[in-house]
């Protein structure tokens, strides 16, 4: 197995906290070689269309506090080719969550299973469910269009990882790959753990934090601009403490086994992919 650490969006620049050289906020997706399943897309940034006219698919509102680039190379779809691959080689996608930045590439990749923990698939196709208008406004209607073939992954409550219980395994998939509950950002936010070709984990922690200084310093440290972020999106803030907590614990307790990450840390992805 081999894992490619993707950028696939640039967003707009953040100063250090402290300060320091800006850097843009990135969109930290997982590209996964696998001998049986092909390619794993974790999570997909925003799509090639979303690039070339992000106020039209994103929402002008959203654009212009995100200030998403335009470059269509950094897209997934384009990532995926310029690896030597195509993109109908991409057969799986793992989301954490269904927010416009990290489902832009699903309709480069109309064939591909998507994998997605069951309440978080609620919270979009019933209307009965927590969070629903919400929940379904920021899976925006471009990237649903095509029919995507999302594939709701049930919790096992019985099954646990690092002492997290509730994980989830996609069906039809033979990677060691889980979609692990860290509830608060999204109705049914997931991290997505997967085992590296030498022993370790990574997890891939999407919106449950969104700066390292977050779960690496005492007191957590956050960022202002990024706290704007999750402040907005976020549906339950006890439980997004909780997760960030948990998190915390899960790198003082197992950092030599797990590397944690979030989706749009530019510092943390720069020390990750080099």
């Amino acid at each position: 197995m081999r894992i490619h650490h993707l950028n696939c969006a640039s967003l707009r620049k953040i100063p250090p906290v402290g300060g320091g050289g800006e850097l843009a906020a990135v969109c930290h997706c997982l590209l996964i070689e696998t001998d049986s399943d092909g390619l794993v897309l974790v999570d997909t940034g925003l799509g090639m269309a979303d690039l070339r006219d992000p106020e039209e698919r994103l929402g002008a509102e959203w654009v212009a506090f995100a200030e998403p680039g335009r470059d269509v190379a950094v897209s997934a779809f384009q990532q995926v080719i310029g690896l030597g691959y195509a993109p109908q080689d991409v057969r799986h996608i793992v989301l954490t969550h269904l927010h416009r930045d990290h489902t832009g590439g699903l309709p480069d990749f109309p064939g591909a299973k998507v994998h997605v923990g069951d309440v978080e698939y609620r919270a979009v196709t019933d209307s009965a469910a927590p969070h629903h208008r919400e929940s379904l406004e920021r899976f925006m209607a471009a990237h649903r269009a095509h029919g995507p073939l999302l594939t709701p992954v049930s919790a096992d409550e019985r099954e646990s990882w690092f002492g997290i219980q509730g994980v989830a395994r996609p069906q039809g998939m033979e990677c060691e790959l889980v979609l692990v509950p860290l509830p608060g950002h999204s109705a049914g936010h997931s991290g997505v753990a997967v085992r590296d070709g030498v022993g370790r984990w990574l997890l891939h922690a999407g919106d449950a934090y969104m700066y390292h200084g977050e779960i690496e310093e005492t007191p957590p440290l956050s960022h202002p601009i990024l706290d704007l972020v999750q402040d907005g999106a976020q549906t339950d803030v006890e439980a997004r403490v909780n997760t960030r907590d948990r998190l915390r614990a899960l790198r003082r307790d197992h950092g030599d086994q797990v590397t944690v990450f979030s989706a749009h840390d530019p510092w943390e992805f720069a020390r990750i992919s080099d």
